[in-house]
Formats: structure tokens, sequence, C-alpha cells
């Protein structure tokens, strides 16, 4: 009986790109001088030459993910007793603006997640305004955990959290940063000046440019200061070279 034949089939692709590799290989090797035709080194190249990994992206997304691990086993102030989750901030790894507040509420203290109740949902629409998504920019608070109550930060708490906060800061680089109000502010610039002094006025904070301006929480208890909140925004916008997007026209 005549044994099965198999038959196999191959392109004359696959043998051009095994014959590129091996003249590739002898000539690396010093065994072999020959002009490889550049078609045939296109096939060939190597995935890094052609598309480089975003390997710093990585290192600082790794490097956050540590300390929001660190955070979350944090024991340095009275807060964790209380907490149900903590909240290290999220958003992209290399953002242009970074928007911190003043601590977490219920809502982003059941979540784990930092702006999430109304004045989040404000802060959204403010970012988008702009002309970006939450997922471009950065959002935090000084503290990582809920105070009881949603009572403002004690000094002790904020000198216990503000470290975690500055890691991130080193490591997201951000063009420009918001404080989001009073509290913030003054956890961060250290000064007694109230926020309507300090709003829409440049400060500095560790080398970065800093703009205060009022809490989404506050905007949604007095409306009109919405208007000088923006002009703020627009501020931030103007000093990274950027304008924003055209108004949508209300239905």
């Amino acid at each position: 009986m005549a044994m099965p034949i198999t038959v196999v089939t191959v392109s004359i692709k696959t043998i051009l790109d095994d014959v590129s590799q091996y003249l590739q290989y002898e000539i690396d090797e010093g065994t072999l001088s020959v002009e490889i035709p550049n078609a045939m080194r296109q096939r060939t190249a190597s995935p890094k030459q052609n598309a480089p990994a975003p390997v710093a992206d990585n290192s600082v997304s790794q490097e956050l993910t540590k300390i929001a691990q660190v955070v979350s086993e944090c024991r340095n102030c009275r807060l964790h007793q209380t907490r149900t989750n903590t909240v290290p901030g999220q958003g992209s790894v290399s953002p242009e603006i970074l928007f911190v507040g003043e601590a977490p509420g219920e809502d982003e203290d059941l979540q784990g997640l930092a702006f999430v109740g109304r004045a989040g949902q404000l802060l959204t629409k403010m970012i988008e305004a702009m002309g970006f998504s939450r997922d471009q920019v950065f959002i935090a608070n000084i503290l990582k955990c809920r105070p009881p109550a949603n009572r403002p930060p004690e000094e002790d708490e904020m000198q216990a959290c503000l470290p975690y906060l500055k890691a991130q800061i080193a490591l997201l680089k951000p063009k420009v940063m918001v404080g989001l109000g009073a509290t913030a502010v003054k956890g961060l610039l250290g000064t007694t000046v109230g926020i309507t002094k300090l709003r829409g006025k440049w400060h500095s904070y560790e080398g970065i440019d800093f703009m205060p301006t009022f809490h989404p929480s506050y905007l949604l208890r007095y409306a009109p200061a919405k208007k000088e909140a923006w002009d703020d925004l627009q501020e931030v916008l103007r000093r990274i070279g950027k304008e924003p997007p055209p108004r949508k026209r209300e239905p």
C-alpha cells in the first residue's frame, strides 16, 4: 500500500523571510558580507526598532501602584481607624494638570476613587470644559482617607499624609497644579490667607506652577462663583499653551 503523501505549502514570503534572517545572522556574526535589500530589511526589523516600548510610563505606573499599596496599609494617623477604603488618586501617569483637593468624602471612601460624588461630577464637567477627560489629568487629595463625618482635615493628619502626595507629584511631573479649595491650598502652601484672595493668582509649589481656585463643593453651594473658577481654569490653559474648546449650546 502506498504511503500517504503530506503536502506542505510554504509561501514565497516565508522563504524570503527565513533567508533574510539567516543572512542577517551571518552578517552580525561577521562571517558574511552582503547587502540585504531594503524591502527585506523592513520585514525583519526588530520590533524594538519599529515601536519602542513606553518604558517610562510603565515605570511611573508601577511606582504609583507601589505608593497606593503603601497608602492602603498606612497607620500614620487616626483616620485608618474609620476609613472604608484609602483613596490614593487616579488619572494619567503623564498629566499636564494635577488637581488636588483636601480629602475624600463618603462616596470616595466607599469606592476608593477621588472626586466621584456630586462635587466630583462637577469637577468632571470643569475638566471637560477645559478640553480634557478625567483620564488625561490626575486627581488626588492631600488626605488619602476620609475624615469622620467629612470634617476638615486636621494639621497633623495633613502632615502625616503629605509625603504620599509629594512622592506622586515627583513621579507625575505635572506642568501645572490646581489647588481646589482653602484647605488644600493651606495644606500645600502653608498659608492662612483666604481662598478668595489667593484664587486666580499664580503661586509655586516645589517649582511647579500652582493655581488656587474654589472647591467644586463650594461651587455647588454658591453658583455665582463658577464664573471666577472658570476664569482660573482658563488661566491654567493659557499657562500650558492651550485654549478651551468651543462651548456647547444647551438644548
